[in-house]
């Protein structure tokens, strides 16, 4: 009998052991900031300080209390996401945002790369040499062609241009190649009526706010999918507009957040949690 006893004592020491050795969670987003800032300076490219990357993050959190309301396994998620891209989120660049969106009920981050985060991403990929986004208005000569021989045609008007009409994206790689995305006005409005809830109600939004910035971002998107690009950029791309919920009892999520599940949401696009007008409401994606 005492040796059972003794057995069965050794074995819950041993437990109680290996459970006080697991890093206790804090109960602030800051807090969680604090405990995984090692996690995410590992993350971080060389060019980007972590203690720059930290303040950005508590600024971020300062400047918009909402995402002080979010969960904090969606906060970081958004964070380690940004951390491996190497882009600093909501900052003046425009290169990445943390949103905080109101998803089935649940305030979570939801991280969103930028138009100019699309484009720095796409010339560390070391073959495109030019990208850019341009807006075409009813006064400017402008011209494209499809088929075997692409062509795409612009001279802005000089004095007054009228109103803009169209939006085109195009990129040239080093060793000469290029492609180009199109689209007129109303179709970038149909995009942005399918594609935000915001923008489809009436609400306040970032395509109600800035579309022409919206719009050529939406056009980036699309031309850099037939970019020769590494795999990885095409995957970092595809990661707009995703929910990352950080499990810090997954290892691997510390070194590959590509390897956490995401959720997909509707665009909510940065400029702020969007709201109702009418009742000041956060909008939820039910």
């Amino acid at each position: 009998m005492t040796n059972t006893v003794n057995q069965n004592g050794a074995i819950a020491k041993a437990r109680n052991s290996q459970v006080s050795t697991k890093r206790e969670q804090p109960t602030s987003i800051k807090g969680w900031l604090k405990t995984y800032q090692g996690e995410i300076a590992r993350a971080l490219p060389a060019q980007i300080g972590p203690e720059r990357f930290n303040r950005i993050c508590m600024t971020a959190l300062t400047a918009n209390p909402k995402l002080g309301e979010c969960t904090p396994a969606s906060f970081i998620g958004a964070v380690m996401n940004s951390a491996q891209l190497g882009l600093e989120p909501n900052t003046p660049l425009g290169q990445a945002y943390l949103i905080p969106f109101k998803n089935k009920g649940v305030m979570e981050v939801q991280f969103q790369v930028g138009y100019k985060g699309l484009i720095e991403l796409a010339r560390r990929s070391g073959e495109i040499s030019m990208i850019k986004a341009q807006e075409v208005h009813e006064n400017d000569d402008f011209s494209y062609e499809l088929g075997l021989n692409p062509t795409i045609h612009h001279v802005p008007a000089k004095g007054n241009r009228g109103a803009i009409i169209a939006y085109y994206a195009f990129y040239k790689t080093k060793s000469g190649d290029f492609d180009f995305e199109v689209a007129y006005k109303d179709e970038i409005e149909a995009h942005a009526k399918k594609h935000s809830m915001a923008y489809s109600k009436g609400w306040t939004s970032p395509w109600s706010t800035n579309f022409d910035q919206m719009a050529k971002k939406t056009l980036v998107k699309r031309v850099l999918k037939y970019a020769p690009m590494a795999t990885e950029r095409a995957l970092q791309i595809e990661s707009d507009t995703t929910i990352k919920r950080f499990d810090p009892t997954e290892s691997d999520a510390m070194s590959d957040l590509s390897l956490v599940a995401d959720s997909t949401v509707i665009e909510a696009e940065y400029e702020e949690t969007p709201t109702d007008p009418t009742t000041g409401e956060v909008i939820e994606n039910a």
